[in-house]
């Protein structure tokens, strides 16, 4: 899909579509998302700019996310970076090409995003040169989009941390027996949505961190970006580094709750395997004494007592009663 933006006067206007050719040229900000073949080489040909495609985009090393080029108009930046989308309902990362020249921003992206959405619909009178002023305007709102997404974590965070630690695993009765089961299932239900939340919350680090890079890239590189924008970046900048101090405290909470709720998980399975084991000791000694007596030897004097089987049975009652009483003793059970 392709979206072309013009500036009317001192505002930045979307073309209706379909875009034209004289449209297209005095276009000063370009979006396509999801592009064919097609719509790359028809933007390619009216711009005279090289546009990357997605396997460009995928590059992680630095030399491939960022690079410029000596133009007569002024110097061209090939930007790449993660772009995060949903990422407060499991978070998902697509990469976002950014062409930014003192004429005209090209962004190409594979993925929607509300953030691209929501700098559209506002009304903006960009200052010179333009396509400056709409990249940093696009910062600004993904930075923006991605705080909140991280504070609705946080909150979800914090629910999950209050209903952790104050948690109960009943260890008797029926009911105490069925509610322990669904506290054990909400555990690994917990364990879910913990892996998903640190993903959600890497994702946007790598967002993050792609802005970071190119901040003060297009300070050192786009001699045409005047003062005030620079100033602009400086304070996107910032609040990139405060949001990643956030995040590690969120990575940090959420490896520890993980850990928490592993060991409740722990925690109960060990339960479990001390009553397996308690069971399993009490019933050696009654076995022990069953098998004895249950062997057929002609000279075995209890064979031919007349209470003999009742002096059977109450042996295996004090060998089965006599384990319980000595864990009641020493604290075991």
């Amino acid at each position: 899909m392709l979206q072309a933006y013009a500036c009317e006067g001192s505002r930045l206007t979307a073309i209706a579509a379909p875009v034209s050719d004289e449209h297209l040229r005095n276009a000063v900000w370009v979006d396509m998302v999801s592009p064919t073949p097609e719509e790359i080489a028809y933007v390619v040909r009216l711009t005279e700019l090289s546009l990357p495609n997605e396997a460009d985009l995928a590059g992680i090393e630095n030399s491939s996310r960022l690079s410029s080029e000596a133009a007569p108009g002024g110097t061209v930046l090939t930007l790449s970076m993660p772009l995060v989308y949903r990422p407060a309902e499991g978070g998902r990362s697509a990469p976002l090409g950014i062409v930014l020249t003192p004429q005209r921003l090209v962004t190409i992206r594979f993925a929607p995003s509300l953030a691209f959405q929501d700098f559209a619909k506002q009304t903006h009178e960009p200052a010179e040169p333009r396509s400056a002023d709409i990249l940093i305007g696009l910062f600004e709102t993904m930075v923006g989009r991605q705080a909140d997404a991280l504070e609705l974590m946080s909150a979800e965070i914090d629910r999950m941390s209050g209903h952790i630690f104050h948690l109960k695993l009943d260890t008797a009765g029926m009911q105490e027996g069925a509610r322990r089961r669904q506290q054990e299932t909400e555990l690994r239900t917990m364990v879910t949505t913990l892996g998903r939340l640190y993903d959600s919350i890497s994702r946007v680090r790598d967002s993050q961190l792609g802005i970071a890079r190119i901040i003060p890239y297009i300070g050192t590189s786009a001699d045409w970006v005047p003062k005030t924008m620079a100033a602009r970046l400086r304070t996107v900048g910032h609040d990139v580094g405060s949001l990643n101090e956030f995040i590690t405290h969120l990575t940090d909470k959420v490896q520890f709750m993980l850990d928490a709720v592993l060991g409740l998980i722990n925690v109960a399975q060990n339960d479990l395997m001390k009553v397996l084991t308690i069971v399993s000791v009490i019933g050696i000694p009654p076995t022990l004494v069953a098998g004895i007596y249950g062997m057929n030897f002609v000279h075995m004097p209890e064979l031919h007592w007349s209470f003999g089987y009742w002096y059977g049975l109450s042996v295996i009652a004090v060998t089965s009663v006599a384990p319980l009483l000595w864990f009641r003793r020493k604290g075991w059970l």
